[in-house]
């Protein structure tokens, strides 16, 4: 992390990235704006501050970034998860974090308030974990206040918890028992992942599946794991989030204590079950299959990233930094694979 914080932390990167705080969280329908992550995310993968400047260009007037609102109503810490759930209040919830961040400090501020966001983590589709998780490679206190009013702001509960006996260890389990929910194959499809997880959590067949999931030191691993199995068979959108996620949630677990960090490990994968319709209901591919895939000849990592540093899709930038660091956690050439073949330099595999 703190190679990653001297270049994107500090002199001119870090000034230009300190200044996305000027626009909002979200843009049109709720898309999250992914400006300081990706130009983050694209310093950590060797983008040079022109490139830094020339893809914000492009993604500020392509995504229409408007401007970030100013508060209205003061909160307090009587007051402020009066506010969860609610976008309009993101600027008072800013107000109160900043404050709080200032007072306490990054990880006494977290420590504190992290337990109740915790339920929540499916916020904008993991989007307010990965605001933090970025603002905590970059160790800035200002980008933390900023994460976690974001979360707030967009908090998404699903099922509660219930302390049922979990059925497995083995998340790849717990998705294929959620995608043969048969009260998911109906559901209508939205253009936004985090209203498909709401949609599903409404299913009343859904509820025991954050229970599923028996939560121990390994999990976070098994996570992982499955996340990368699950993009190299789909390469969909839905499933590189959890590759992204796995790295998220890492960088975030030093900051949470054991039980808070379980919650937001139990909760994550409750989300991502609740994308099994988004996902096309996927079969994992078998043990045989994946050791051919990871045979193929990818590129090198400079290769790959020199190659995702030109591209204008955030996700592939997204993808391109945190593939790279979970490979260093997680040794596994698939990493090299599944983003090669998502910038086109492996044209196709088969199962």
């Amino acid at each position: 992390m703190g190679a990653l914080k001297e270049i994107a932390g500090a002199g001119e990167i870090g000034a230009f990235i300190a200044s996305m705080t000027d626009y909002a969280s979200e843009f049109e329908r709720t898309f999250s704006n992914h400006a300081p992550m990706a130009l983050t995310a694209l310093a950590g993968i060797g983008g040079s501050p022109a490139r830094l400047t020339s893809f914000f260009a492009y993604y500020r007037d392509y995504k229409k970034l408007p401007p970030f609102a100013s508060p209205h109503e003061p909160l307090d810490a009587a007051t402020w998860d009066s506010a969860l759930g609610q976008r309009a209040r993101e600027p008072d919830l800013r107000a109160f974090f900043g404050a709080e961040v200032a007072r306490l400090g990054i990880a006494p501020a977290l420590r504190l308030y992290l337990p109740r966001l915790a339920p929540g983590v499916a916020a904008s589709a993991f989007h307010g974990l990965m605001r933090l998780a970025y603002a905590l490679m970059r160790e800035s206190s200002e980008d933390v206040a900023v994460a976690l009013a974001y979360w707030a702001a967009t908090f998404l509960p699903l099922c509660p918890a219930t302390g049922a006996p979990p059925l497995t260890d083995d998340p790849a389990e717990v998705l294929a028992r959620a995608a043969a929910i048969p009260a998911l194959r109906g559901l209508k499809l939205h253009e936004l992942l985090w209203q498909n997880m709401r949609d599903a959590a409404a299913e009343p067949d859904f509820a025991p599946v954050v229970d599923w999931l028996a939560i121990d030191a390994r999990t976070l691993p098994r996570i992982a794991a499955t996340g990368l199995t699950l993009f190299a068979a789909t390469q969909h959108f839905a499933a590189l989030h959890v590759v992204t996620g796995a790295h998220w949630l890492r960088i975030v677990e030093p900051y949470a204590d054991r039980a808070t960090f379980d919650l937001m490990l139990r909760h994550f994968w409750q989300g991502i079950c609740g994308l099994v319709g988004e996902l096309g209901f996927p079969t994992l591919p078998d043990p045989t299959t994946l050791a051919a895939w990871r045979r193929l000849d990818a590129p090198d990592w400079p290769r790959l990233h020199a190659v995702a540093a030109e591209s204008f899709d955030e996700h592939d930038i997204s993808l391109a930094f945190s593939a790279f660091e979970e490979d260093k956690v997680y040794p596994d050439p698939l990493y090299r694979v599944v983003l090669a073949r998502r910038l086109g330099l492996i044209r196709e595999y088969r199962r």
